[in-house]
C-alpha cells in the first residue's frame, strides 16, 4: 500500500509546487527562516587571509513589530555590545564607553563588526518577498539539488541595498539554497551559502549562513546557528531604549 501511495503524493506534491506563484516561493522561502518571531544563539566566524576571529551573540527578532536586538556574549572584549532596530532606524550600544551610536540608512551597507555581513542582513532590514520583484528564469542542479534560480528587481520604492539578486531555491521543500548580491551596477559583491540542514527550533531549515567576499580573496564569514525558537511571546520592553541604555548583558 505505502509504495502505491507513492508516486502519487509525489505527482501531487509537484503540482502544489508548480500551481505556486514566482511571489509565493519566495515568501515561503524567506518565512521559514524567519518565522514571525525567534530568539536564538549564534557564533559568527569572520575569516581573512590575515587572521580569523570568532563570536556569539543572542538575538530576538519580531516581524509583527518589525524590531530587532543583538546582544554579543563572547570574546570578553566585545560581550554587552547591542544593537538595537526598531523599523527602519537602528542603535548600537557600546558597552565600553557606554554610549548609544544611532546608525543612519546610508550605513545599512557598511559591514556589520567587521564581517561580511551588513548592518541590513544583522536587522534583516529589507524582505526578499516585500522589497523585490522575483522572476523565476528556470531550474538548475546546486550541490545534488534541483533548484529553481529567479532574478529578483528592486521595487520602485524599495528602500533597498542592492541592485539585483539571483536566488536559489531548492525545489523539493523551497529552503534557500544560494544567494548573490549586485550593486546598480551589475558587479557581484559577494554570494551567500546555505547549507547544514537540521531539524531545529521545530524546524528543518539551513544552520550555517556563509558569505563569500567576492571582491576581497579570501574573505568569508560563517554564521552558525546554536540554537533557535520561532514564533513565541517576545515582550515589548525588550525592544526599548531602557534595555538597550541598561548595560552588560541581559
Amino acid at each position: 500500500m505505502i509504495r502505491f501511495l507513492t508516486f502519487p503524493f509525489l505527482l501531487l506534491t509537484s503540482q502544489i509546487l508548480f500551481s505556486q506563484t514566482p511571489e509565493e516561493i519566495i515568501a515561503r522561502a524567506e518565512e521559514l527562516l524567519r518565522g514571525e518571531t525567534s530568539q536564538g544563539t549564534f557564533k559568527m566566524t569572520v575569516t581573512t587571509p590575515e587572521f580569523s576571529r570568532t563570536m556569539s551573540m543572542d538575538s530576538w527578532w519580531s516581524d509583527k513589530e518589525d524590531k530587532s536586538l543583538i546582544i554579543v556574549n563572547a570574546p570578553p572584549k566585545e560581550a554587552g555590545n547591542k544593537w538595537l532596530k526598531i523599523g527602519n532606524e537602528m542603535w548600537n550600544y557600546l558597552r565600553a564607553t557606554e554610549t548609544v551610536i544611532k546608525i543612519p540608512p546610508s550605513m545599512m551597507l557598511q559591514s556589520w563588526n567587521g564581517s561580511d555581513f551588513t548592518n541590513d542582513d544583522l536587522v534583516r532590514e529589507s524582505s526578499l518577498s516585500r522589497d523585490y520583484r522575483p522572476q523565476l528564469i528556470g531550474e538548475e542542479p546546486v550541490r545534488g539539488d534541483t533548484c529553481y534560480k529567479f532574478l529578483l528587481d528592486p521595487k520602485p520604492d524599495a528602500a533597498v541595498v542592492w541592485g539585483k539578486l539571483y536566488y536559489w531555491v531548492r525545489k523539493a521543500d523551497l529552503l534557500p539554497s544560494i544567494v548573490q548580491f549586485y550593486d546598480e551596477k551589475g558587479t557581484l559583491i559577494r554570494y551567500m551559502v546555505y547549507s547544514d540542514i537540521k531539524h531545529i527550533g521545530g524546524r528543518t531549515i539551513p544552520t550555517t549562513w556563509s558569505v563569500f567576499n567576492s571582491l576581497k580573496e579570501g574573505h568569508r564569514t560563517d554564521f552558525k546557528i546554536l540554537r533557535i525558537e520561532f514564533d513565541i511571546v517576545l515582550s515589548d520592553r525588550l525592544f526599548s531604549f531602557r534595555e538597550l541604555e541598561r548595560g552588560g548583558r541581559r
